[in-house]
């Protein structure tokens, strides 16, 4: 893991994500340090942004599950109130065959027709609160900017001539 100097907590309140400093002090002494050092400051760093990465990931998509878990709670409701309103059809059947004009089955249909309509609304607030769902935007952004340095990273040492010989 990075150290508690190295991470960040975002402005949306989201825990503390490790980062990379653009520059440090140590960027003088670089120049004198062996090769094998300079590649394992390099691996450190790139698994320091790999995990990053996850990390503001995991944050994103916790955040989205919230507001699906509050979607599907909506959804639920209204799988419950259409199930409880089927037996108050079956029973509306069964009065309206038994007492055709009688004084019973209007009240039977009134409730049925309310559960739906319960059921509608309730169904209508989960459609809402899922359509609200969006993509880690964050996240897929700044994998692209650390795409883009990678290539122009790769473009710079391409260019440069070699010393093999």
């Amino acid at each position: 893991m990075s150290s508690p100097k190295h991470e960040r907590t975002s402005p949306d309140g989201v825990g503390a994500v490790p980062y990379l400093p653009l520059s440090s002090d140590e960027e003088a002494a670089a120049s004198e340090q062996s090769i094998g050092k300079l590649v394992g400051d390099a691996t450190q760093h790139l698994s320091t942004l790999v995990r990053a990465e996850i990390e503001l990931a995991k944050a994103e998509l916790a955040q989205e599950a919230k507001k699906a878990l509050k979607g599907t709670v909506f959804f639920l409701i209204a799988l419950t109130v259409f199930l409880y309103s089927t037996f108050f059809l079956f029973l509306l059947i069964a009065e309206g065959l038994s007492d055709w004009w009688g004084i019973r089955w209007p009240a039977f249909a009134t409730v049925f027709g309310l559960m739906l309509v319960t059921t509608g609304a309730t169904a209508f607030l989960g459609w809402r609160k899922v359509k609200k769902l969006r993509a880690p935007e964050r996240t897929i952004s700044s994998v692209k900017e650390t795409a883009e340095a990678f290539k122009r990273k790769q473009a710079e040492d391409d260019d440069l001539p070699s010393t093999q010989g």
